[in-house]
């Protein structure tokens, strides 16, 4: 072997005079080689410096043990703890993972799916963007043979699992503990209707309210992006609505941006208006008044879509599989009950 040449499993073979299947079959960790030949056979490659050839291995398997991971956004921290569970339990599966961004923009993520098609992943878990309202940009992937999971954002495509929270259970708890605490004009700041998640969230809301006999509004429930720009200026239309006394957020960030701009025009959270909000964010304790809303278990959502992504491309199963988790009602200040 010359200097500069890459090392082969023929290079391992030779300097320990045995057989180049036998070094491959341990490199490959196969339980048809003795722990003891491994532990020799991966001190000689570290010594000589030998690097896996993963392409030609894919090649070989046509399988990349790489999975693909769509987010609206990292930023959020409820993503950034699912991927965080993702990431775990793929890692110990054997698995890398692909992280990539949508920005809650559909044709972003139709390009990323192409990307992670070309790229020939394993399997893909994602969360649909706001926009999405199709998912034909899926097709080509599950045409081919690819496995998907829908994480959060539960999507009714073909034979594709999704793991979410209970939607619907969270919002009318959310709801009927504003009107249990004295609220009777409540608003909802709901995400785009094209969303099962969201239409999920609006129903729980609506039949909360004629659950205790008040009327639903439809111009209380104001829809958006839910971003903080779109928290303030629900908060201006609340003021100009004159008689609201409760707020029911389907995310934290909108909550806190309206409580910080209603309590800038000398509205007092929870005595005037109280909030309750939707994901847990870590802001949402420390802010004052400190904002009641519900938690996921983001981490444990990550962990079990990961593990089901990864049973579907061991077990090359098309089994549909809809799992939904439990949530909590985390109770603070911001909606405290009035005297």
């Amino acid at each position: 072997m010359k200097n500069g040449d890459q090392v082969t499993i023929h290079d391992i073979a030779r300097a320990l005079n045995i057989d180049s299947s036998t070094v491959s079959r341990a490199l490959n960790n196969s339980p048809r080689v003795s722990s003891k030949t491994k532990r020799k056979i991966l001190d000689k490659a570290n010594e000589l410096g030998y690097q896996r050839n993963i392409l030609a291995s894919n090649l070989r398997t046509n399988k990349t043990n790489t999975i693909g991971v769509i987010v609206p956004r990292i930023s959020r921290n409820f993503f950034s703890s699912v991927i965080s569970g993702i990431e775990e339990t793929a890692q110990k599966a054997g698995y890398n993972v692909i992280i990539c961004q949508s920005f809650e923009d559909f044709e972003r993520e139709r390009q990323l799916v192409e990307t992670l098609l070309s790229n020939r992943v394993d399997g893909i878990l994602i969360s649909i963007s706001m926009q999405t309202d199709t998912y034909e940009h899926l097709r080509p992937y599950l045409k081919l043979g690819g496995s998907i999971v829908f994480y959060d954002r539960p999507c009714n495509f073909e034979n594709c699992s999704s793991i979410s929270v209970d939607d619907y259970k969270a919002s009318f708890i959310a709801t009927e503990h504003l009107i249990q605490n004295g609220c009777r004009n409540i608003v909802h700041f709901s995400g785009p209707q094209i969303n099962d998640l969201y239409k999920n969230r609006k129903q729980g809301y609506i039949d909360a309210l004629l659950k205790h006999g008040l009327e639903f509004k439809e111009a209380y429930c104001l829809e958006s992006k839910l971003s903080e720009n779109d928290g303030v200026h629900f908060a201006k239309k609340i003021l100009e609505m004159g008689n609201v006394d409760g707020i029911y957020s389907s995310n934290d960030t909108a909550a806190i941006a309206a409580i910080q701009y209603l309590k800038s025009q000398g509205i007092s959270i929870p005595k005037d208006i109280a909030v309750v909000g939707f994901n847990n964010d870590p802001i949402s304790s420390v802010i004052e008044p400190a904002l009641t809303t519900i938690n996921q278990p983001d981490f444990e959502m990550g962990k079990m879509a990961s593990t089901l992504l990864i049973d579907k491309i061991e077990k090359k199963t098309t089994e549909k599989e809809l799992k939904v988790l439990d949530i909590e009602l985390i109770v603070r200040n911001s909606s405290k009950f009035k005297s």
